[in-house]
């Protein structure tokens, strides 16, 4: 298989492009801790419903959450465990700018 194949890279900017959101930064890492249903994540976002519903189709399109079917509700669980690490590898080059912006400052 050709690792440089047009269409995985159009995949995986998918992908990238689901996360490229704020809100829906937030959102994965609530469903990291727990299972949630819409009305739980619109509080916790501080948007509307519509807003935090289209976040989650975006999500959901991009393979990220699944959702199910609790009675009326519906609930959002995360579909890949590998989002610890994606956190992670963000932090770690947030810490990595923080110390190369305090070294051009002298702090």
């Amino acid at each position: 298989m050709d690792a440089f194949a047009q269409p995985r890279y159009e995949a995986r900017a998918r992908i990238a492009k689901a996360l490229s959101h704020p809100t829906r930064l937030l959102l994965l890492d609530a469903l990291r801790q727990k299972d949630l249903c819409v009305c739980e994540m619109t509080e916790l976002a501080g948007v509307d419903q519509s807003t935090v519903s289209k976040h989650l189709a975006i999500l959901k399109d991009a393979g990220l959450v699944a959702v199910a079917k609790r009675g009326s509700m519906s609930v959002f669980s995360v579909r890949c465990q590998c989002l610890d690490g994606f956190f992670r590898c963000i932090e770690a080059v947030l810490e990595q700018n923080l110390k190369a912006q305090q070294e051009i400052v002298g702090s």
